[in-house]
């Protein structure tokens, strides 16, 4: 029977390509990528490539390879990571550590921020596995994992806010309560968060600190107050408040002859908000 063979030939061709064809080569691109920068990096630690004999230079050897697998934007790679141990002093030989791919390293920060930003916006860990399904990409990805990156988030938030403000030449102060929805339990609530915002004296916002409160209070403003002044956030010009009474106390009890000013964009939405209806544009306007 007479058959075609460069159909057949063109047909074979045709099935290797598929729906996930560009992330199958993207991802062992990837891998080659992440395999050589490792290479490169460990060729300079020793102080010479493979098999170069160098003399002094070298600052040790390698000892096999080790495989890992790493979770990328484009899903799980299998890699292979070289072993070395380097020459230290008094003949102490130590294991070289990557510092490119770390040895308990399993994702990419790319894919960690992913996760860490689903599980705040309130996913329990179970739909989160579903949610980021096409970018694992069957991953490995627990529980324990998710509450280790949220834990790492919170041991970094706090050193952020704990640090030191003196260079910072803050010139003015923006103080006002944000009332984000979270997840408490299984219930998704608003909670005040106290923000503290300086702008400097070229017009550049940073901001200085962020709090949960159980309500803006004086007391609850005044703990504010205390700790960005110590944290050495200097005195300002002016602090700028949305007319919270409680805000306002302690402003006043920490610097006695602060000039405060209401906020222009909170006393416009309350006059606004209290017109009648058929005259909020003109009122707006006005």
């Amino acid at each position: 029977m007479w058959r075609d063979s460069k159909q057949e030939l063109g047909t074979e061709e045709a099935e290797r390509f598929g729906l996930d064809t560009i992330e199958e080569v993207m991802r062992e691109r990837v891998r080659a990528t992440i395999e050589a920068i490792v290479e490169e990096e460990l060729e300079a630690a020793l102080g010479a490539g493979r098999g170069a004999r160098v003399g002094e230079q070298r600052q040790g050897y390698r000892h096999g390879v080790r495989a890992r697998r790493l979770t990328t934007s484009l899903g799980p790679t299998q890699l292979t990571v070289p072993r070395a141990r380097l020459q230290r002093g008094g003949g102490k030989r130590v294991e070289w550590q990557s510092r490119g791919v770390p040895r308990y390293q399993r994702r990419t920060q790319r894919v960690d921020e992913a996760i860490l930003g689903v599980s705040l916006s309130g996913t329990n860990s179970r739909r989160l596995k579903g949610a980021l399904a096409p970018l694992l990409r069957g991953g490995p990805l627990s529980k324990d994992a998710v509450s280790r990156l949220v834990g790492r988030l919170k041991s970094d938030f706090e050193e952020w806010r704990q640090r030191d403000l003196s260079q910072e030449a803050i010139g003015y102060l923006m103080l006002d309560g944000w009332y984000p929805r979270v997840r408490i339990g299984r219930r998704r609530v608003r909670v005040p968060v106290l923000v503290t915002l300086g702008i400097k004296a070229e017009g550049q916002r940073v901001v200085l600190d962020l709090r949960v409160s159980g309500q803006e209070t004086t007391r609850a403003w005044q703990e504010v107050i205390d700790k960005v002044v110590e944290r050495h956030v200097g005195v300002p010009l002016l602090a700028l408040i949305d007319g919270n009474p409680g805000l306002h106390a302690a402003l006043r009890a920490q610097w006695p002859h602060l000039p405060i000013q209401r906020c222009t964009a909170h006393k416009l939405r309350n006059l606004v908000s209290r017109a009648p209806a058929h005259l909020r544009e003109e009122v707006a306007e006005d």
